[in-house]
């Protein structure tokens, strides 16, 4: 699966507009092939072309950023199914879907950066992905400040809750915070730019408070921690 998701990488890369790439038409438009049997043997490639296990470190953050975007995936589904639900909140619905497909682009734009550490890369290898737009982070407490101008003030722990679409919201947080870990070791090591874990970071700030907003505009009510007895 790793050296799928390696390959779907790739492909994000060669075809997203700010990806710096020199390869000719033919080769961006070449068939994928969804096996090789170049991983049967528990290894896979990065886009170094070094091997390593499939439980490397440099796999598990490429698999934790795979996770998250199908999760966010689900996300849009139950988005779209709020407005099925109540038509008033269409516009609250395209606005957060909007949001999360930027989103979604960027994590492969952020697998592609993974998967090309920058002590094992030569210059033409990171000249093939495109330099990490620290703007984006920016963009993040935008969003933020915004859904949280509406929110009424946190003054308690709240428990993952508030409707199906501020709950999916949850899990991407919480995979989001694993995601954030596992990247951590890659920064110590100076494979990755630093602006790429702020981004992360910044992430799950994000999703915590989308799920609040969401949960406001469906009128459902989060469930506020209590200690037990």
């Amino acid at each position: 699966m790793m050296q799928r998701e390696n390959k779907r990488f790739v492909s994000s890369t060669t075809t997203c507009k700010s990806a710096k790439t020199n390869l000719s038409d033919a080769e961006t438009q070449r068939k994928i092939r969804i096996y090789t049997r170049t991983g049967d043997k528990g290894t896979t490639s990065l886009f170094t072309g070094e091997r390593r296990p499939k439980n490397d470190i440099f796999f598990e953050a490429l698999g934790n950023t795979d996770e998250l975007n199908s999760s966010i995936g689900l996300t849009r589904e139950y988005c779209l199914e709020m407005a099925k639900n109540n038509p008033n909140l269409k516009q609250t619905s395209e606005i957060i879907e909007s949001i999360l497909i930027k989103i979604q682009s960027t994590l492969l734009d952020i697998g592609s950066h993974l998967a090309t550490p920058k002590s094992r890369a030569n210059q033409k290898q990171l000249e093939r992905i495109s330099t990490f737009d620290s703007k984006l982070i920016a963009e993040l407490e935008q969003y933020i400040d915004k859904f949280e101008s509406e929110l009424p003030v946190l003054r308690n722990f709240i428990l993952p809750s508030g409707g199906k679409c501020a709950g999916s919201l949850h899990i991407s947080r919480s995979i989001c915070r694993r995601l954030e870990r596992s990247i951590q070791p890659l920064l110590q090591s100076n494979d990755i730019d630093a602006s790429v874990q702020s981004y992360i970071n910044r992430l799950s700030d994000f999703l915590f408070v989308c799920a609040r907003y969401a949960a406001m505009k469906e009128g459902k009510e989060e469930t506020v921690y209590k200690k037990n007895n």
